[in-house]
């Protein structure tokens, strides 16, 4: 029996209270001018909020994966084009106590590399978002090192962590990333696991004639760990010649290649804006063997309608969809003594711009400039 995959897109979400439900563009932006204290929302014309913020700390990468750069990687930033911890603090101040952010996820290239990272998560740590809450705190990083400041990290306030790991063969880990390092990826998991950060969440790309012979090893692998597997549908946001529609492993191939081993039931907590559609899967030779493993169908079934997301690139702009081909900058301004409710305005005129989709399946669609570890996962 085929598992079907209900991931049909849904409607935008609007939870500012008072606010309109229409999810139509016929939403006016001065209905979300700032009250009196001068904080305001994320919103779009289309009624949905941005809550969760992704924040690029690099576009450097240790590791040279296929789908993401060429072997001899790519062209970084010059320093002083990227953002200063205090100037990234900054953004993440205005962006939570002004704007509404109420999850934080850094990212790169890989945020592992930027040296002070334990004290830009500690900073954020400290601030309180507009429900008096703590800012959810995660990184997403291909775990070399991380279980070296596994400890220093969750002390400063960090409550979760994605891991990238698209093989567990070590011959393909060396074809595919071009570096030899997968032990040190699998002690990170371990470490992950140890310190509690709960769920551990491993972000498995599956491509074309390369990997799909491991979505049934990862499964099992990520399963005996006790941690969330998702496996992710390959986007066009690597190599140009590299991603045909055509060719992609679709989220229902992923699903039948489980199928042989597993018995899988959608999970029955709400999805929400999360990317990931949850399954619960039962070891068919053992049912003692329990998990759960989530699929990211980017392509095949878009979620842009339930999209929380804003991003902030590592040299200052924002880019309200991670297709998008145009950024609005805030380095400059912020450099030439802007202030914060400037910067804010700035940031609420950026997303009150984004798009209905991604467009991937429009005729015209282009891919972005920037390549994903410029872009920030």
């Amino acid at each position: 029996m085929t598992t079907r995959l209900y991931l049909s897109p849904t409607p935008p979400r609007n939870d500012r209270e008072g606010a309109s439900k229409s999810t139509s563009a016929s939403i006016k932006h001065d209905a979300y001018l700032p009250p009196a204290d001068g904080n305001r929302v994320l919103v779009d014309r289309f009624g949905r909020i941005a809550r969760d913020l992704r924040v690029s700390l690099t576009d450097r990468c240790n590791l040279r994966c296929t789908y993401c750069m060429p072997a001899e990687g790519l062209e970084w930033l010059p320093t002083e084009q990227t953002l200063n911890d205090a100037e990234v603090l900054r953004l993440i101040r205005i962006a939570v106590v002004k704007l509404g952010i109420r999850q934080i996820r850094f990212t790169g290239g890989e945020p592992l590399l930027r040296k002070n990272l334990e004290d830009i998560i500690a900073g954020t740590a400290a601030l309180r978002t507009d429900e008096g809450e703590k800012v959810h705190i995660a990184l997403t990083t291909n775990g070399l090192g991380l279980d070296k400041r596994i400890a220093g990290l969750k002390e400063a306030g960090l409550d979760r962590v994605n891991i990238s790991l698209d093989t567990i063969d070590a011959e393909r880990y060396v074809s595919l990333t071009r570096r030899d390092r997968l032990s040190g990826v699998l002690a990170s998991i371990d470490a992950a696991v140890a310190a509690g950060l709960h769920p551990v969440k491993i972000n498995a790309v599956v491509m074309p004639g390369v990997n799909e012979v491991d979505i049934v090893p990862l499964a099992e692998y990520c399963i005996s760990k006790g941690a969330q597997l998702r496996f992710i549908e390959q986007m066009p946001l690597g190599p140009r010649e590299q991603w045909k529609r055509g060719d992609m492993v679709t989220a229902e191939e992923i699903l039948a290649r489980l199928e042989e081993k597993f018995t899988l039931s959608p999970a029955k907590e709400p999805r929400g804006a999360a990317p990931a559609a949850l399954w619960n899967v039962v070891d068919k030779s053992n049912p003692d063997i329990t998990g759960q493993i989530g699929i990211i169908a980017s392509v095949t079934h878009p979620f842009c309608g339930d999209c929380d997301r804003s991003r902030l690139t590592t040299d200052g702009t924002i880019r309200n969809c991670l297709f998008s081909r145009t950024e609005t900058p805030l380095r400059d301004a912020l450099r030439d003594g802007a202030s914060d409710d400037e910067l804010a305005q700035l940031w609420a005129g950026a997303m009150w711009e984004k798009k209905p989709g991604h467009g991937i399946d429009d005729e015209g669609f282009l891919q972005p400039d920037r390549p994903m570890s410029a872009i920030g996962g």
